[in-house]
């Protein structure tokens, strides 16, 4: 019984063990490596910077037979057969396994892709299609005899080691849509591994059916139908030590996500420059949905045999059969051997997983998940696992995630459980709420582990400056976001920084935005005080030049005559010229000429070329003052030869002015007969009286 004993150590140390291993841990975005034997794509763009699991256990054991309260079959009086409740029915199942996640790491080979290696044993045992009424015969007081028509059934158990590598990356990245992959493959070493299968199987239990003589009886047992047993090599030999079996393969896991991301603008940061980065510690999706299919691979039992036998026979001896030391044995000794096979391979289960997972925000989760097993259940020498779907609200942060998963699954049914994470501790059960508050929860799971995790970091900006390290220039130095995070310069050190300087590299005012004064025109006054950029002139009239309105070579500032032209000698001004004294002569000479109309002060028409000459002399001396004197005779009245005098003066006068003399350098006297020049006695004098005289007024 020795060989027995061991494969039960093996495969029923994984009772409290779980189908669907981790369950609510593996929705965390903080599982780290964990998560890579549910979709080898999660590693990849992370929250890791690296993952490092130390050892992590857990194990599920569930059946559609018993139902029980978990917190009272720890007390001492719990009756299991009497206060367990049954559920017999011609195909019940139960299924048994551990999974134990030993040393494995993750780390990032680039932002896009990760590689982990991981480290794993796991061993599985199911019985599938027994029937519930082989229980309840065993369980009748009533008499010691039963009857069993079990049927057909089935039932294996294995237990294996596997050393994965996976490689999962980003496939492609719109922001807003975001999927990566992730393969996995891994090299297996089987542990060991065991099946039966019956057909048609009855058996028919006699408490008295043998006759021992003396009056003693012994059981009996008589039985029909057909059943093949396989198992590795020696298993049965009672002087086995057990090493590993000649057992390997080859398995893989293949995985994808999608991840939905319409907020993704929130998660990036932008330099002046436009650059771009996208934080790393934070989760960017709204709906991440994943799908998986994990343990595709067979493990060949090269050393193995399978034997079929026919199981027909009648009052076989109870005690013969208890002193058997193995089932093969058994088989071997008391049924008819019908065919044998060497060496065989085993199925791992393979599954398929699709799972859904909502972000309310960045703490709090709502995870879907679905577990389909793709190998039947009745499938030879493979183990499956329950199918099971799942919903798990969770809190989430980098340092502590709990759970609550609520389940249904296959045979066991409905379970709702609690888990946690802090730091590198990860503890739950998805069953332990169900089963401590239900009398008749059908499964148990349990799950812990210790790891290294080591986050990705918030961005750092060590200088405070509001722009992170990953995107600032001067990383060490605070500087704005229009220069990528660092201080403006100073180049030319003239007071004005680089970002509002127009001219960096030379020396200029604030007022100039930095750049020197210019000197357009070259008349050393500088634009910024030259009221003519674009003409030369002396600072004294602020870079103009002086004017020189009338055109004579002198500037106004120096020009007494502004609007006359004039000689520099003169300051601007025409030289005057002077009226000689053959100049007054002339201008008398001239005036004695002039004709009046008798005893009127209107001038004859011939004499009006006579007062032309008088005004170009006039012109000649256009600085020069003269008054126009009028003279008569003695004849008439003093009165009226006053009024007569002042009268032709005055025309004279209106004559010049009239052709363009200034009206303001001549003056008209009329002086009657007071200044004769001659006799009035005669008639020649008295023509030389009547006159009209132009002197210069000095």
């Amino acid at each position: 019984m020795k060989k027995i004993n061991l494969l039960c150590l093996i495969l029923l140390s994984c009772y409290f063990s779980e189908a669907q291993s981790y369950i609510g841990y593996l929705s965390d975005n903080y599982s780290g490596v964990n998560s890579v034997i549910a979709n080898p794509a999660n590693i990849t763009d992370s929250r890791f910077k690296t993952d490092i699991n130390l050892a992590g256990v857990s194990a599920f054991g569930g059946n559609d037979y018993y139902g029980v309260n978990f917190f009272n079959i720890f007390n001492e009086n719990y009756d299991f057969d009497i206060e367990a409740k049954k559920s017999p029915s011609s195909s019940n199942n139960f299924g048994l396994n551990t999974d134990v996640l030993g040393p494995a790491f993750m780390f990032n080979l680039n932002s896009k892709s990760s590689i982990a290696v991981f480290t794993r044993a796991r061993s599985f045992y199911t019985v599938n299609d027994i029937n519930g009424a082989t229980s309840d015969a065993l369980d009748d007081d009533t008499t010691e005899d039963f009857n069993i028509n079990e049927g057909d059934f089935y039932t294996f158990a294995q237990g294996w080691g596997e050393v994965g590598i996976t490689y999962a990356r980003v496939l492609f990245d719109n922001k807003q849509h975001f999927i990566k992959g992730g393969l996995t493959l891994k090299y297996l070493q089987g542990a060991g591994s065991a099946y039966a299968a019956g057909n048609n199987i009855t058996l028919n239990y006699d408490a008295d059916g043998t006759d021992l003589g003396a009056g003693e009886s012994a059981g009996s047992i008589s039985s029909t139908g057909e059943i093949t047993y396989g198992r590795f090599d020696e298993f049965d030999d009672g002087d086995y030590d057990y090493d590993l079996p000649d057992a390997k393969g080859f398995g893989a896991d293949l995985g994808f996500v999608y991840e939905w991301r319409p907020n993704h603008e929130d998660y990036k940061k932008t330099s002046a420059n436009g650059d771009s980065y996208y934080v790393k510690d934070k989760n960017k999706y709204k709906l991440k949905v994943g799908l998986s299919v994990t343990d595709l691979g067979t493990i060949n039992y090269k050393d193995g045999v399978e034997e079929t036998f026919n199981v027909t026979n009648t009052d076989l001896n109870e005690d013969n059969l208890k002193n058997a030391e193995s089932l093969a044995d058994i088989l071997n000794n008391f049924y008819t051997l019908t065919g044998t096979r060497n060496g065989f391979k085993t199925n791992l289960p393979t599954a398929l997983h699709l799972n859904a997972d909502w972000s309310f925000n960045n703490r709090f989760y709502l995870n879907l998940n679905t577990d389909l097993s793709l190998v039947s259940k009745t499938k030879v020498n493979s183990s499956h696992i329950a199918n099971m779907i799942s919903l798990t609200p969770r809190f989430e942060s980098k340092w502590f995630s709990f759970y609550l998963p609520v389940s249904v699954a296959q045979y066991s049914g409905f379970q709702a459980g609690a888990g946690l994470r802090a730091g590198p501790l990860y503890v739950g059960s998805g069953s332990i709420i169900s089963g401590l508050i239900s009398d008749n929860s059908k499964a148990a799971d349990v799950y812990a582990g210790l790891k290294i995790p080591i986050y990705q970091g918030q961005p750092k900006d060590r200088d405070g400056d509001g722009i992170i390290d990953k995107l600032d220039e001067c990383p060490k130095i605070a500087g704005p976001f229009e220069n990528n995070g660092c201080p403006w310069l100073d180049i030319d050190m003239d007071g004005v920084m680089d970002n509002i300087d127009e001219c960096p590299n030379q020396k200029g005012p604030k007022e100039n935005k930095g750049c020197p004064w210019e000197d357009k025109d070259g008349d050393t006054v500088f634009d910024n005080v030259d009221d003519c950029i674009d003409i030369a002139g002396p600072a004294e009239n602020k870079g103009c030049p002086w004017k020189d309105t009338d055109g004579d070579g002198v500037f106004d500032k120096d020009d007494n005559c502004i609007d006359v032209v004039g000689t520099v000698a003169n300051k601007g001004c025409p030289e005057v010229a002077k009226v000689t004294e053959a100049v007054q002569n002339t201008l008398n000479n001239y005036a004695k000429t002039i004709l009046f109309n008798l005893g009127k002060s209107s001038i004859q028409a011939q004499s009006k070329p006579v007062l032309n000459d008088i005004t170009g002399i006039l012109k000649a001396y256009p600085d020069a003052k003269f008054t126009v004197e009028g003279h008569t005779d003695s004849s008439g009245s003093r009165t009226l030869n006053q009024k007569l005098s002042d009268a032709r003066a005055n025309a004279v006068k209106e004559y010049l002015v009239a052709n363009g003399i200034n009206e303001f350098r001549l003056s008209a006297l009329g002086y009657g007969e007071d200044r004769p020049v001659t006799s009035n006695a005669t008639k020649s004098g008295r023509a030389q009286n009547r006159r009209v005289e132009i002197n210069l007024v000095k």
